[in-house]
């Protein structure tokens, strides 16, 4: 049929029965894709965290050094305050190890008077296994010779200490995973205060804004420029040095970054339809700032939290580094290198442990924060 344009389309066309139509649809045929369950937001953050490798790995790590902080210092055969100066600064021997010239509690005696050797009450019997160096030091014969350290000192051979004894004969690996937990006890003490404390702050700056967040946020501003230092001093004056004062100090400035985080969220959602709706349904602020928008931020707060916990082992070791530490004889990662940095050059494993203990527990809290970062990243949700 040809329509004229100018007399316009003809009547009969304008009222077609319905009968002349034929409903397209696409019947049966349906998407394989869309018959899948429907995956949640934390779901699919977790599917993407379990892809990163490094973040799994961290993961375990983290776990595996809080199994043996609480494990440990109940299996080794000694308290953590046992001390016996007969077998001080004691080198590691550890059981099979000792058989390849690992750990193997072995130590060098310098400038040694060689008539000495054959002294029992000086060298005891099969304390010495090898004269290295033999010369004269004014006209003195001296060698440098290596030793069993264990029987040098009459340890009892069922007896071992994997990483070695300090200046008062305490065994190192007791003290040291006992430090771990007092020192990761410390941290998530004070991360969880700080957490407490930055939400509520926060969210009451955010949802309110105008004159209460601006008094608020300058009242934080303030509080972030009192010196870290004489903060925990102040503490340690009021309270006395432990770990009162250590998360006193850890909590009184801690909590102002997740306030800033929080405030910043609820300016984003409190503007939000969901948001206005409700407010017009008549529902309580506690219950918009709480249930309605306070889990949007969720995400953030996980992943500022687990970022927190290897900055707050790090304040308390490095208190601890500089004397304003826990009271001993209790121990924590800072006190041990505190400790063992005074004798490095004579006994370095005092040092080794802790060093490495503490730099193996932040990596892996910072490389599994950083993959938490990354899955609860709304805008890479169905990545992978």
């Amino acid at each position: 049929m040809i329509i004229d344009k100018n007399k316009g389309i003809p009547e009969d066309i304008l009222n077609l029965p319905d009968s002349d139509f034929e409903l397209v649809q696409a019947g049966e045929i349906t998407d394989e894709e869309f018959k899948t369950k429907p995956i949640g937001f934390y779901k699919d953050a977790l599917l993407r965290l379990s892809q990163s490798k490094v973040s799994i790995v961290s993961f375990w790590i983290i776990v595996a050094i809080i199994l043996l902080a609480l494990i440990v210092p109940n299996i080794t055969g000694y308290t953590y305050t046992e001390q016996n100066i007969g077998f001080k600064n004691l080198p590691p021997k550890i059981p099979g190890l000792e058989k390849i010239g690992i750990a193997d509690g072995t130590r060098m005696l310098y400038n040694r008077q060689k008539a000495s050797l054959d002294n029992p009450a000086r060298f005891p019997e099969g304390s010495i296994l090898e004269v290295v160096r033999e010369y004269e030091a004014n006209g003195v014969p001296v060698v440098d010779v290596k030793i069993d350290a264990y029987v040098y000192s009459g340890v009892p051979e069922d007896r071992y200490h994997w990483f070695g004894t300090d200046y008062l004969g305490r065994d190192l690996c007791t003290r040291l995973f006992k430090g771990v937990r007092i020192s990761l006890l410390i941290a998530f003490l004070a991360v969880t205060t700080n957490v407490v404390i930055g939400v509520i702050y926060g969210s009451i700056a955010g949802y309110f804004g105008g004159k209460v967040d601006m008094f608020m946020t300058h009242f934080a501003e303030v509080l972030s420029g009192l010196p870290y230092i004489v903060v925990t001093i102040l503490f340690m004056i009021l309270f006395g040095a432990g770990m009162l004062s250590i998360v006193l100090a850890l909590c009184v400035m801690g909590w102002i970054g997740t306030a800033r985080l929080i405030r910043a969220q609820f300016y984003r959602f409190k503007g939000r339809e969901y948001v206005l709706a409700a407010r017009t349904l008549g529902v309580r602020d506690a219950r918009l700032i709480f249930r309605h928008i306070l889990p949007n931020c969720v995400g953030p707060l996980i992943t500022r939290a687990m970022i927190s916990i290897p900055g707050a082992i790090f304040s308390e070791s490095f208190l601890a580094y500089i004397g304003l530490g826990i009271k001993p004889p209790e121990p924590s990662i800072g006190v041990l290198l505190s400790n063992g940095q005074s004798v490095l050059l004579q006994y370095p494993y005092q040092t080794f442990f802790p060093a490495i203990l503490i730099s193996v527990l932040m990596i892996a809290f910072n490389l599994f924060s950083n993959g938490l970062r990354d899955a609860l990243d709304p805008t890479r949700r169905g990545e992978g």
